[in-house]
């Protein structure tokens, strides 16, 4: 019996003929990423030596610009290792700001085949470039920084076959919420996604669905390799990679089939998105006081574009607070220049610096006491954007954007027809 895509990477990693669900395996680190969190007062305990340095990425990205004193320290300290250790890919506050799962793709950091690790848990977001890429805990973080080395537990994999085109005005992360909705936690069980859908899907749009992974409680989530993955590196880097794929009897735990043509805008209800999502007519009518479209799931070019598409001649809702966070200043420019910043702002959007910002409740639009929010970020669970008696549901980019028109949870295929 064959391997999965997972499989056959940690194989090699290890260096063995063959790994199978339940093997305990140690296995190099290719990249390793830091961000901000880490220097945290408190938290930061001074590492002696790297193993690797020019496998280590620095990031300011969750609370960026700092929004108080301790944010600041944090952000001192890891000036201070990358100044200590030549740390070469370090993203400051400024020209090259951004998520650092952003900063991953945009500067081709994750390659096919290699494996990067960073203590933030949407770091699976890499998988869209046929490597594997996992959030661990802190402890790893530093081992794989010092030690160059890591271990996991090979877990099942579950195949998901897309096929299909996606609709007007339905999106890859409508694609997530059925998932969610419909199969649930994945706990301790590895996603590969292919199928015929690919020859549709953008690396961003992709992205979307390997980020919200994550969600699934899935280790890693990858996608297999194809010409489209192939052109978005070879535009951002000149280092050698070799693409991966699954032996053709790989052994699944399940396959599954999820046709896009026949899916609809999303939402998942508050505090959970598992088996929590149903049509956004459920929802709609439902007063919000926010609407944020953003993080490292959906801040991409392409989700301010549909955003900006929606609200295009339209004004936000004067009870709205409309946020739109870029996921790195790259997209920021981009953006600018495309004109999509100037039609967001004349709506009445409020469009900040590239940070994790509302998504993680820190800074940038922290929810008050009982009040909704409509995101489209990475999670909606109690106390997530601020206040625990607040409401954050989630959509797409686009049903986001329709909500803060409308100044209710609205369909946001009314305004794309």
């Amino acid at each position: 019996m064959g391997m999965t895509l997972t499989e056959k990477i940690l194989a090699r990693k290890t260096g063995r003929a063959k790994v199978s669900p339940g093997d305990l395996v140690t296995v190099g680190v290719d990249t390793v990423v830091l961000v901000d969190t880490m220097f945290a007062p408190g938290r930061w305990r001074k590492i002696k030596r790297l193993d690797h340095p020019e496998r280590v990425i620095v990031v300011l990205d969750h609370r960026a610009p700092s929004p108080d004193k301790q944010g600041a320290a944090s952000h001192q300290t890891a000036r201070e290792f990358v100044r200590e250790f030549g740390i070469e890919r370090f993203h400051d506050i400024g020209y090259d700001q951004g998520i650092s799962h952003q900063l991953v793709a945009d500067h081709a950091y994750a390659l096919p085949g290699s494996l990067l690790v960073c203590s933030d848990s949407h770091t699976g977001s890499a998988g869209v470039f046929n490597c594997l890429a996992r959030g661990v805990g802190v402890p790893d973080v530093v081992y794989a920084a010092t030690i160059g080395e890591t271990w996991f537990i090979v877990g099942e994999t579950i195949r998901y076959e897309l096929a299909g085109k996606l609709l007007r005005g339905v999106t890859m992360k409508d694609a997530f919420l059925q998932i969610a909705g419909h199969y649930g936690d994945h706990t301790n069980t590895n996603i590969e996604y292919g199928g015929p859908a690919l020859a549709h899907l953008s690396i961003p749009a992709r992205k979307t669905l390997t980020t919200m992974s994550t969600e699934l409680s899935a280790d890693f989530s990858i996608f297999d390799a194809d010409d489209v993955m192939v052109e978005w590196l070879r535009a951002r880097t000149s280092v050698p990679f070799e693409c991966f794929a699954a032996d053709p009897d790989a052994k699944y735990k399940e396959l599954r089939s999820v046709d896009l043509g026949t899916l609809q805008p999303l939402v998942a209800f508050p505090d959970s998105v598992i088996e929590n999502s149903q049509p956004v007519a459920a929802a709609a009518g439902t007063r919000i006081d926010q609407a944020f479209v953003g993080s490292c799931a959906n801040g991409t070019l392409e989700d301010l574009a549909l955003a900006a598409e929606v609200v295009r001649g339209r004004r936000v809702d004067a009870r709205v607070r409309f946020i739109v966070t870029p996921a790195s200043q790259a997209v920021y420019r981009a953006a600018s220049e495309q004109g999509i910043i100037t039609t967001l702002v004349n709506a009445g959007a409020v469009v900040t610096a590239a940070t994790c910002g509302a998504c993680g409740g820190t800074h940038m639009g922290i929810l008050g006491a009982n009040e909704t929010c409509i995101t489209a970020s990475t999670r909606n669970f109690k106390g997530r954007m601020g206040e625990s008696s607040a409401k954050i549901y989630m959509g797409s980019p686009a049903t986001v954007a329709a909500s803060a028109i409308r100044g209710v949870i609205t369909d946001p295929r009314e305004f794309l027809n």
